[in-house]
């Protein structure tokens, strides 16, 4: 995909740059007038400048100079300005169109000028701010905290620039010529066009309004020999409804959910065995994906995959919310394997905590998780999950002697883009590293967001309960199964 062109000149910027221009032409043009001036004059010149009494002459021929010299300034002036073809299009196309375009989340496309130009004042205010493209990640130096991100869509305080100078310069189209070739997109995906796509057997009717509880279906693979996916991506049908959705891998040695119905949607109630309808909400079986809003697809390393053994199921889990209308929902997955066997296999872990009480009206309630690795691996990726109090969240390792090693610090949480972030080099995790979460909350009146400030809150499913989850994602031998991955050396 074709960069940003490095632009740094604004509309002032072009201008001095004009000015210079004609200040130095204009007095080499000057100089040598003047000197033939002189010598048709037949009168000396001092310091190479003609003497001569008529100063009349002499300033209109100036003039004149300063005049002829003008187009070519403007000219220069208008090719320093930054234009939509040339210098703002390859920044949306790299940065924004992800999202930006026909079928995707954002409200509006930005891939061709017509649509960029009504929204150009807010494109520039969004990236100004770093509202857009969203991205949470606490910004500092690599020395002082965590590392870098490969799916950072963060922009450049240079590209930033290119785009206010663009908007302050009356965004201009410039010539299509210099337009960069329109990218490819995957048409309904946001990764390689799937080997195969699983759709829920039927829609699912979505009230206008009340509580609806976690639905499942269970959806065959019919796969005849293991399958290594490398890209995955859940696709809610209607996302104005879809809260999250988590893919599990049943293998078909599990117990989960064996006198639940495959290929029909229900709900944990549904299931009228109250320690069954608690099992349905806990699994040790793996994760594939997991869909919230705002996160990536994934697109894991060359040589690295997620295992689906022959025969297994996936176990859609879904979590709806109603919008205020009525409405269905029929989510897709779709899925890319790896050409060839991987050299590590990912799987997809968890720190979770759920013995809190968020006391009421308490602006900053803090709690915390950790854990140490029962083996070696590599980790990949870090995906934080709260609810509409969540303030903050981070991971750490805890090193000997009281030390942290900040991995992830996402200060200001925002539960409407949750994001997760794909370490740009994996880091090499010891057995017995211990792993840090820890989460903020803000249950006063001053979160916007709040439901209801007044009742203290517990753990639970629905968006006015509260939840700590902090996923990551590891790399490790391919012959290691997610169960006897947690049998540690010392217990085998």
């Amino acid at each position: 995909m074709q960069s940003a062109a490095p632009i740094v000149a604004c509309g002032t910027i072009a201008k001095l740059v004009a000015d210079k221009w004609i200040d130095v032409q204009f007095a080499r043009h000057a100089r040598l007038a003047l000197q033939m001036h002189a010598r048709q004059s037949g009168r000396p010149s001092s310091s190479g400048v003609a003497q001569y009494d008529d100063r009349r002459r002499a300033a209109a021929v100036l003039t004149a100079i300063r005049i002829a010299l003008l187009p070519a300034a403007l000219a220069l002036t208008a090719a320093a300005q930054p234009t939509f073809y040339r210098d703002v299009l390859p920044i949306l196309q790299q940065h924004c169109q992800s999202c930006h375009r026909p079928g995707e989340m954002a409200p509006m496309p930005l891939e061709t000028y017509q649509q960029v130009r009504p929204w150009a004042v807010a494109v520039r205010e969004t990236t100004q701010l770093r509202k857009m493209p969203p991205w949470f990640a606490e910004r500092a130096p690599a020395a002082t905290c965590c590392g870098h991100f490969s799916n950072d869509p963060s922009l450049t305080q240079q590209q930033i620039d290119t785009i206010a100078a663009w908007v302050r310069a009356g965004s201009s189209s410039g010539g299509a010529n210099e337009a960069p070739p329109p990218v490819e997109w995957t048409k309904g995906w946001n990764i390689e066009t799937p080997d195969v796509v699983f759709t829920m057997p039927q829609a699912k009717s979505i009230p206008a309004k009340g509580e609806i509880s976690y639905q499942f279906v269970i959806i065959p693979t019919h796969f005849k020999k293991d399958r290594w996916v490398q890209m995955s991506e859940i696709r809610p049908g209607n996302r104005r409804v879809v809260h999250h959705a988590v893919a599990y891998i049943r293998t078909p040695q599990s117990k989960w959910l064996r006198t639940a119905p495959k290929g029909v949607m229900f709900g944990a109630e549904e299931i009228r065995d109250p320690e069954r309808e608690k099992q349905a909400l806990w699994t040790d079986d793996d994760l594939l994906l997991v869909y919230t809003p705002g996160a990536s697809p994934d697109h894991w390393p060359e040589g690295m995959a997620k295992l689906i053994p022959a025969g297994s199921d996936i176990v859609l889990q879904m979590h709806y919310t109603a919008s205020g209308k009525a409405t269905t929902d029929r989510t897709s997955i779709g899925l890319v394997f790896a050409k060839q066997l991987p050299l590590k296999r990912v799987l997809t872990l968890q720190l979770n905590k759920a013995n809190f009480i968020i006391p009421p009206g308490v602006p900053n309630y803090r709690a915390e998780v950790h854990g140490s690795m029962p083996n070696d691996a590599l980790l990949l990726s870090l995906y934080p999950h709260l609810h509409l109090r969540g303030r903050s969240f981070e991971y750490n390792i805890l090193e000997p002697g009281g030390r942290s090693k900040p991995l992830l610090r996402v200060p200001h949480y925002d539960f409407y883009w949750q994001l997760n972030y794909r370490l740009a080099e994996p880091i090499p995790l010891k057995a017995g590293t211990v792993l840090q979460a820890v989460a903020t909350w803000d249950n006063s009146k001053n979160n916007p967001h709040n439901p209801d400030p007044e009742t203290a809150v517990y753990w639970g499913g629905q968006v006015w309960e509260e939840m700590m989850v902090g996923f990551f994602d590891v790399a490790v031998d391919p012959a290691v199964n997610r169960r006897p991955f947690f049998l540690r050396r010392d217990s085998r």
